[in-house]
Formats: structure tokens, sequence, C-alpha cells
């Protein structure tokens, strides 16, 4: 029984044919694989970004309410006071009127 060379060599050839696309199909799962960690590590960092942003404007909203209730107690107070001066402009207005009028 003798292997003719022509069926022989095609049989190595199918042999190394499928070897190199098994490499090369693991290959280039290997390099899909690392582009999609690269593209999750990049949208990672950029949700981190995100959420550090709105951690700032979330500080900032609370100091804005703190700003906003500090300028509420001053216009409170400023208001109790105008209300006070009209109330004493009133009297001295009034105490003028009657010294004319007498």
């Amino acid at each position: 029984m003798t292997i003719d060379v022509s069926i022989l060599i095609s049989g190595v050839s199918l042999l190394v044919a499928g070897i190199v696309a098994i490499v090369s199909i693991r290959r280039g799962n290997s390099s899909v694989d690392k582009q999609e960690a690269s593209q999750i590590t990049t949208l990672i960092v950029k949700l981190e970004n995100i959420a550090e942003g709105v951690n700032e404007i979330k500080a900032d909203m609370r100091s804005m309410r703190n700003d906003v209730q500090e300028l509420r107690d001053r216009m409170v107070i400023v208001e109790q006071s105008t209300k006070s001066a009209h109330h004493r402009l009133d009297t001295i207005v009034n105490k003028e009127r009657s010294d004319t009028n007498d």
C-alpha cells in the first residue's frame, strides 16, 4: 500500500492550512478582545469623569442653597429694619405736622 506523493502533500497542506486558520482566528479574537477591553476602559474612565462632575455640581448646589438661605435670613433682618425705620419716619412726619398745625 503506497501513498501517492501528491495525496500526501495535499494532506499535509490541508493540515497546515487548518493550523494556520486556527491560529489566525485565535489571534483575531485576541485583538478583538484587546480592542473591546480598551473601549470598555475608555468608557469606564469617561463615566468616572462624569460622576466626578456630578459630585462637583451637587457640592456647588449645596453651597448655593446655603448662600440663598443666608440671603433670606439677611433679607428678613433688612425688612424688619426698614419697617422700623419707616415707623420712626412716620412718627417724625406726624410730629412735624402737628407742630406746624399748632
